[in-house]
């Protein structure tokens, strides 16, 4: 990151006692015009910090490993390119979706997380929630004002990403959820979904479900849809700490 998003970000990284020392240390204050514009531009960056903070809260994007040590030379198949023009963020101005691809383990919701965090930090509303949840949050409302109101809830954020569609099977009433919020976003806001299963298979992802072309044809309109392919990088992670540890022991006897 460079220049003013580089300072967003690390506003958020230190207290508000600590960055106020940082920032008025490095402001000489000479007189009282310099003083006021010292602390108008303080004021200015500290909304920014606090609005930018109380948006990281309300995403919960959680954890995630930074765009800049995602190992690219793993997947056997990844448009890079693609990704990074991703993180340029211009298909939120044309409230476009992005659809990641692939079997587990490949990097799909870091991928989905590190763009999520752009939009944030770039001043844009963004929520990050698992399919599971979504879909059993909807589902558990029982009038239907509740419903239309969760359904404003997850419509609003100006991007949704909806993490690991397919590791479950749904029922209809799920389905018919999903078709619902997707249509409210769609040509609105802008959707990410992550998914383990190509969209032949989502028949098999909600059974029965009469919505389900109809479903995978608004999310695709217009849509960037993003293969990787590829090994698990967890797996791999855990081989080589297995083949760590080992030699740890074999030098521990020798």
């Amino acid at each position: 990151m460079r220049g003013a998003t580089c300072a967003i970000f690390m506003m958020t990284l230190y207290p508000l006692d600590q960055y106020k020392r940082a920032h008025c240390s490095k402001v000489p204050f000479r007189s009282n015009k310099a003083g006021k514009v010292a602390l108008i531009d303080w004021e200015e960056q500290e909304r920014t910090r606090r609005s930018l903070e109380r948006r990281l809260r309300a995403a919960y994007i959680g954890r995630f490993k930074p765009l800049c040590d995602f190992d690219w030379t793993w997947p056997k198949r990844c448009d890079r390119s693609a990704f990074e023009a991703l993180m340029a963020l211009d298909f939120l101005n044309d409230a476009t979706n992005a659809i990641l691809v692939g079997p587990n383990g490949v990097g799909k919701s870091t991928l989905a997380r590190n763009i999520a965090h752009q939009a944030l930090i770039h001043g844009h509303t963004v929520l990050f929630i698992s399919a599971g949840q979504l879909l059993g949050d909807l589902a558990a409302l029982d009038s239907d004002s509740a419903l239309r109101r969760r359904l404003r809830h997850y419509a609003g954020p100006r991007l949704l990403v909806i993490d690991e569609v397919g590791y479950l099977s749904y029922s209809n009433r799920h389905a018919d959820l999903l078709f619902e919020l997707v249509s409210r976003r769609y040509e609105h806001n802008s959707t990410i979904v992550t998914t383990n299963r190509p969209f032949a298979e989502w028949r098999e992802v909600f059974p029965n479900a009469a919505c389900v072309v109809s479903l995978v044809d608004r999310l695709v309109h217009n849509a960037e849809v993003l293969a990787i392919e590829g090994e698990s990088y967890r797996l791999k992670e855990a081989q080589e700490r297995a083949e760590q540890r080992a030699r740890q022991r074999r030098k521990a006897k020798s």
